[in-house]
């Protein structure tokens, strides 16, 4: 049984401030606690409500058989770890894990994706789930992006968060000029730019992906070789840059088969 301070310590864990000082994060839902586990992500502890341990005895032992520490508590103690309207009855305590940027590492694959200043969680965790979809090994983000471990990064991303290399860097910008002295081009996506359609990739390219809002900074522009959009044919003022990047990888993932 967890006390009434670990309770208040695990449900801490919701506040990005404290996900960072701890190093840990939360995983809400079986199917995402699995996920994590299938990927090797380190597992503090299971907690579980009482009506949720009751109903999925067998799933609980299956846990227990594997090794995890399982904790029981109350629905109003388990109320107070979950992000979600309605909880699930599991949640999953998972250490960080802070993968170290290594250019020789980012500079295997074909195509990367960089993200600046997609600072709405469902965003990114869809962008996330795209990325996976079409095969993106690496993804940078800026340092205004939303944290990768926020909860509901982690449900967007459908797991996905736990599949892909994904670097938050404060150097952003300048990592960036790292790559395109690889051989890289800068493709930057924007409302005006070459059709994405007719566009002939001819090298090896970082595909940046910015706030739809307010679009990508002049610092971004001054990198990028290059702007790609995707054609308008109806009236909508623009699309969605979780939307917009499914189109965009789908092409681009295309030009390189």
């Amino acid at each position: 049984m967890l006390t009434q301070n670990q309770i208040k310590y695990y449900s801490s864990l919701l506040h990005k401030k404290y996900r960072q000082e701890y190093k840990k994060f939360l995983v809400e839902g079986s199917v995402l606690i699995n996920e994590a586990l299938n990927w090797n992500y380190n597992c503090e502890v299971i907690i579980t409500s009482t009506l949720y341990s009751e109903k999925n005895n067998s799933e609980i032992q299956n846990l227990l058989r594997k090794g995890l520490k399982v904790e029981v508590v109350r629905q109003n103690q388990f109320e107070k770890l979950c992000d979600t309207k309605s909880p699930q009855g599991i949640v999953g305590v998972f250490q960080l894990r802070n993968k170290e940027f290594k250019i020789e590492n980012v500079t295997k694959e074909k195509f990367i994706v960089a993200l600046e200043n997609i600072s709405d969680p469902g965003n990114l965790g869809t962008i996330i789930r795209n990325c996976d979809w079409f095969g993106v090994k690496n993804i940078l983000l800026s340092p205004d992006c939303a944290e990768i471990y926020n909860p509901k990064v982690i449900r967007a991303s459908a797991g996905s968060v736990f599949h892909i290399d994904i670097y938050e860097l404060n150097n952003f910008y300048e990592i960036l000029k790292v790559i395109k002295n690889y051989g890289y081009i800068i493709l930057c996506t924007d409302l005006k730019g070459i059709n994405i359609y007719e566009y002939k990739l001819k090298n090896n390219s970082v595909i940046v992906f910015s706030n739809e809002a307010n679009g990508p900074t002049e610092n971004l522009q001054h990198i990028s070789d290059q702007k790609i959009t995707i054609p308008r044919f109806g009236n909508a003022e623009s699309l969605n840059v979780a939307s917009a990047s499914a189109v965009v990888l789908s092409e681009i993932s295309k030009k390189y088969l």
